[in-house]
């Protein structure tokens, strides 16, 4: 049985605009927003989250992070410093904790230019005070939040392009004191936590393989190389996508080119066994627009960049079929 948790709130970005979508209720199809925040005047937004109860949110721009109330009143905002007039090729990223008490914010100030190394930096939600700082050794472009779902331990994912993904956690003691854990691997980008909260899924840099790790300890569990799916390596490659449909069933997407036309198939695994147990077809425009939620169904976009909600049941399955 899964522990309680609060609401699992989802955003999107629009003309200014940070819509805010709950996805723990019975709703499926097309989802409505919970809340609007608009951003401050001036402000594009790169990441955003909200609070389970819709209250606030909390935004990174390419120079700062801002909280704001429902309303839109400032609460507090911290400036990267110093300033960087670099425009692309860096995405400060954020992510509420699991009990909303703190924020956690990715800079990637090697790329912006800012004359230092990568920092990952605690702020208390509330004061917007900086309760833990560390610098990460890495030159990334951007990274992935994943909250750990029982622990409340945060696991960040930077992508150094060519030079490959860095895979850290970080988490605050009972009395504040942080720490921090960078794995031993720079091979491998973390695709998703386990909604149990026991295993994690990874995907090679070099993506001839998917793997899953045991929670925190990173020992690897089960590896699935793209041979064990029937396809040929020299054809076809695992997308950095997927994740868990449910804490026993992980989605594996697998991509090629046939004929001179780009596919890719969502396979399904028990990551108990290891056995494939066939595919789900999802109508998307690309294999890295399925989100999947853990508790059976998952998210794609709809024409008007709102969130659909969908699970198996509403859609066919079918045996693997492989590219000949």
């Amino acid at each position: 049985m899964l522990p309680a948790r609060p609401s699992k709130v989802i955003t999107r970005h629009r003309d200014g605009r940070i819509h805010a979508y709950t996805v723990d209720s019975g709703a499926f199809g097309t989802l409505e927003p919970a809340a609007v925040f608009q951003s401050q005047a001036g402000d594009e937004v790169v990441e955003s989250a909200v609070r389970p109860d819709l209250e606030r949110v909390v935004y990174t721009t390419l120079n700062s992070v801002v909280c704001l109330t429902r309303a839109g009143d400032p609460v507090w905002a911290s400036a990267f410093e110093p300033h960087s007039d670099v425009r692309h090729g860096h995405r400060p990223g954020c992510a509420l904790s699991l009990d909303g008490r703190t924020v956690w914010v990715y800079r990637p100030d090697a790329m912006a230019g800012r004359g230092g190394a990568d920092q990952w930096v605690v702020y208390d939600a509330d004061s917007g005070a900086v309760l833990a700082r560390w610098e990460s050794g890495t030159v990334g472009h951007g990274a992935e939040h994943h909250v750990h779902p029982v622990d409340g331990s945060v696991y960040l994912d930077i992508g150094e392009g060519q030079d490959g993904s860095v895979i850290l956690r970080g988490m605050l003691g009972a009395a504040g004191e942080p720490e921090f854990v960078t794995y031993s691997w720079s091979d491998r980008v973390l695709i998703d936590l386990a909604p149990d909260g026991q295993q994690f899924m990874t995907v090679d840099h070099g993506q001839g393989d998917v793997a899953f790790h045991r929670h925190p300890s990173g020992d690897v569990l089960l590896t699935l190389p793209v041979e064990a799916f029937g396809y040929d390596p020299e054809e076809t490659f695992v997308e950095w996508g997927g994740g868990y449909l449910s804490p026993d069933t992980a989605v594996v997407t697998l991509g090629g080119e046939s004929q001179d036309e780009e596919w890719f198939r969502y396979h399904l695994v028990d990551v108990r066994t290891g056995m494939l147990s066939g595919e789900i077809t999802v109508e998307v425009a690309g294999p890295y627009e399925l989100k999947l939620l853990g508790e059976g169904s998952w998210l794609t976009n709809g024409p008007d960049g709102r969130p659909v909600r969908s699970s198996p049941a509403a859609l066919p399955s079918r045996s693997p079929r492989r590219e000949g």
